[in-house]
């Protein structure tokens, strides 16, 4: 099978993986978001649906299973007649762009996957079935073969040569081995409704919105602000450290598209003894991700008291400073600190 190559890619050292993806990127392939796998070669020994795991693997000595040993990650067969394992990928968003990939070998040490590499495509939903084929040959490579080592993170950030969007992606691992976790770093590029007074959560990360920076994610991590449903426990939600004395939190959130705010929606589900007290939202028109301090932010939510375990809804006259006003961002102040779930930014975009 022939396939198009990248051009060389940039090793990220471990403790640099979140500061270079962290603040512009979302994992494109993250479970939450509704990443479908379609196919793969082989999970012997551990199931290929754990790579996608938002939470850190973890390590259960001396648990076996029928197959083998119990691993937090996907392990396949040894002595692999074909010339790699794989597994394939519907993205969790309609389509994106790609920045890195990061391939975790955590626990896997003496069976972990030699070398691996990473190849895209951008296929419509009616061709998938061409896409689950091993011998599907429309993949591009984005990371050429890379060598891995045992029990770590590996990441590699990729050239930025082209403006090209995905909506696929297939893992491969050479021959066999095992693998954590397997995150697409990137951004999404939605498909918006045509209509642009349609009404449509300007901050959901499936239509573009990503949580850009905060003040303190402790417990819990700023992109879970932004994503489907109302999640399942405590731990896919944002939460801050505790605080004492005179405090706030807050998040900035760059919305998918700029547009006219029409309601709020800020949910605590799960968060019954550690919500915050208040809840505050501000909004900004700026170009560029502005500071949480900068004097350009215009509120429009006024201080309002939360309760546990509830979405909490804000519009009409609750709201200020939206006639006819188009933002690019939203910052969330909690007050004084806690836990939040989801929030939601209804309006319309308009035209740019």
């Amino acid at each position: 099978m022939s396939v198009k190559s990248s051009p060389d890619v940039t090793p990220v050292p471990p403790e640099d993986i979140q500061r270079t993806f962290g603040s512009d990127s979302i994992d494109l392939v993250g479970k939450p978001l509704g990443s479908r796998i379609l196919s793969l070669s082989d999970e012997w020994f551990a199931e290929a649906a754990n790579l996608t795991t938002p939470a850190p693997p973890i390590r259960k000595p001396g648990v076996f299973t029928y197959a083998g040993a119990w691993y937090d990650g996907w392990e396949t067969r040894r002595h692999n007649p074909e010339p790699y394992d794989f597994v394939v990928w519907r993205l969790g968003v309609s389509s994106g762009r790609v920045k890195g990939v990061e391939v975790d070998t955590a626990f896997f040490n003496g069976n972990q996957a030699p070398e691996v590499a990473v190849q895209v495509c951008f296929a419509p939903d009616e061709d998938e079935e061409k896409v689950k084929s091993k011998d599907f040959d429309g993949w591009e490579t984005i990371l050429p073969k890379q060598e891995c080592g045992p029990s770590q993170r590996h990441a590699w950030l990729l050239p930025k040569l082209t403006e090209k969007t995905y909506t696929h992606v297939r893992l491969q691992m050479f021959p066999d081995g095992g693998i954590a976790r397997f995150r697409l770093y990137g951004v999404v590029v939605p498909v918006l409704p045509e209509d642009t007074n349609q009404i449509l959560d300007l901050a959901a990360t499936v239509n573009g919105g990503m949580a850009v920076e905060c003040s303190d994610q402790h417990f819990g991590g700023k992109e879970n602000l932004l994503l489907p449903g109302r999640g399942v426990d405590m731990g896919d939600g944002w939460e801050t450290k505790r605080s004492r004395g005179e405090h706030v939190d807050w998040v900035i959130i760059k919305l998918g598209h700029p547009g006219e705010i029409e309601k709020l929606v800020i949910d605590t589900a799960h968060f019954r003894g550690n919500f915050p007290q208040k809840v505050q939202v501000y909004a900004s028109t700026a170009s560029k991700v502005p500071k949480h301090d900068d004097e350009g932010w215009v509120q429009v939510l006024s201080p309002q008291k939360t309760g546990p375990d509830k979405e909490h809804e804000y519009a009409g006259e609750m709201l200020s400073n939206i006639e006819e006003k188009k933002y690019a961002f939203v910052k969330m102040v909690i007050i004084p600190d806690g836990g939040v779930k989801r929030i939601r930014v209804f309006g319309k975009r308009g035209t740019t």
